[in-house]
């Protein structure tokens, strides 16, 4: 693989294949799809092995696999992808991919003792949790159940942050992942690794303000192509939070080609890139270095 730096990892990933789309376990409606300017050629999916070809074109060495619960099923247009969906491609690459586990906070109990099965049998390396699925802020006490399973785990749970999309016309979803919100939570669970993904747009200094006054508090980078990050953003990653942030695509929003191209224009210092692009992600996911 040759790319920006060796060994890169991208922590926000959903699988896109024609199985997703087909089962409707993606959550977007072709609205979407034109928002984001999906290229024509993958809006029908994109196979596992054409997706690891975009990964070694682009030097991403691993991504993490979402296995999504978009809130509670029990509402219209609420969806998942199974997590032995996910854990099945981890297994049949498992140098290339690990699994995140979606959480669901409506299925209370269960939601732990599947989040315990998902680490403990499954292997996969974290959380993840889409507030405005759940409808629910990041600082809701419904959260707090699987926060502290994550602890117990020593897990970090990453979760978006800033507005959401029109996913599907059929069911608006709240922008209720104000980044702000993960300021009690980073107090009440000061052992708790918080990624806030999506960088926070459009309260980016309020996620950096977050990253900067918690230790435990980290950024995800994912869902807006590199060249339209905002310069405060750019201006943290490359200083004083080069520590702090992690490297995303949230393909299918962005292609991991096009991101990594992208960053290669900023110019950023060669400590910044190794940050950005593969340390942070190894040390909180802990991931062991390559041989």
């Amino acid at each position: 693989m040759a790319g920006l730096i060796d060994g890169a990892i991208d922590i926000v990933c959903n699988l896109w294949t024609e199985q997703e789309i087909n089962l409707g376990q993606t959550g977007v409606d072709e609205n979407f799809k034109e928002q984001i300017r999906l290229n024509e050629e993958w809006r029908g999916g994109v196979t596992v092995p054409d997706y690891l070809a975009m990964m070694d074109r682009a030097g991403v060495a691993r991504s993490l696999l979402i296995a999504v619960r978009a809130g509670d099923i029990n509402k219209k247009y609420g969806y998942e992808l199974p997590y032995e969906r996910v854990a099945e491609v981890c297994a049949e690459y498992p140098d290339r991919f690990s699994g995140l586990a979606g959480i669901d906070p409506h299925r209370g109990m269960q939601q732990l003792r599947d989040l315990e099965y998902a680490v403990n049998e499954l292997g996969f390396v974290g959380a993840h949790l889409y507030p405005h699925w759940c409808e629910l802020p990041p600082d809701h006490a419904k959260y707090y159940p699987t926060y502290a399973k994550c602890c117990e785990l020593d897990i970090p749970i990453m979760m978006q942050v800033g507005q959401c999309l029109v996913y599907s016309k059929e069911r608006r979803l709240p922008s209720v992942g104000r980044p702000i919100c993960l300021d009690q939570v980073a107090i009440d669970f000061p052992e708790l690794k918080i990624i806030g993904i999506h960088i926070g747009v459009p309260w980016t200094q309020e996620m950096i303000s977050m990253a900067w006054k918690h230790e435990n508090v980290f950024i995800g980078s994912d869902a807006y192509a590199p060249k339209h990050w905002p310069p405060e953003f750019v201006h943290y990653l490359n200083t004083y939070g080069r520590h702090k942030v992690m490297f995303g695509t949230d393909w299918p929003v962005v292609h991991p080609e096009r991101a990594m191209q992208e960053i290669e224009a900023m110019n950023l210092r060669p400590e910044s890139i190794e940050a950005l692009m593969r340390d942070n992600a190894r040390r909180i996911f802990r991931f062991p270095e390559p041989a």
